[in-house]
């Protein structure tokens, strides 16, 4: 894991508000010129402290408005439980987020689809078809009051 410093940070900040931006319009932004400031761009992204640049969706414009947040319990908290749940929630794309916790439940998932009918024959079908998951609660998302992907950087 690279040390950032102020200029990798300003890079950073600017780069998720819009990686769409030229690397003239980055550099300018940052206080480099452009050879450097590619340069700096391509050790974060070597070093995978930038992973991947994606477009956002609106999911109520495309055609997936319902998020649902679902709080799964597993059968056992075993590692083998764990690892055959990873792999197999993986292959969902309804699940875009999915945090192993503690406390009341062992996984909460954010999943997107069409609408609460959808939604429906997913949990039937997948979600609780899954041989490690022994209950799942879902919580229906009504309003996104807060919503970001940049990190505090």
């Amino acid at each position: 894991m690279p040390k950032l410093d102020d200029t990798d940070r300003r890079i950073i900040r600017a780069l998720q508000q819009n990686a769409r931006m030229s690397n003239l319009e980055l550099a300018a932004k940052v206080g480099l010129s452009p050879s450097p400031c590619l340069r700096r761009v391509r050790l974060l992204e070597e070093a995978g402290v930038i992973e991947r640049y994606v477009a956002i969706v609106n999911g109520e414009k495309a055609g997936v408005g319902l998020v649902v947040l679902a709080r799964v319990q597993f059968t056992t908290q075993s590692t083998d439980t764990t690892l055959q749940f990873l792999e197999t929630i993986r292959r969902y794309p309804e699940v875009t987020e999915c945090f192993l916790t503690t406390g009341e439940c062992d996984a909460v998932l954010k999943i997107v689809t069409a609408d609460l009918h959808e939604y429906w024959r997913f949990q039937a079908n997948r979600l609780t078809s899954i041989e490690t998951v022994k209950e799942v609660k879902t919580d229906v998302v009504m309003e996104v009051g807060k919503q970001s992907f940049e990190l505090p950087i």
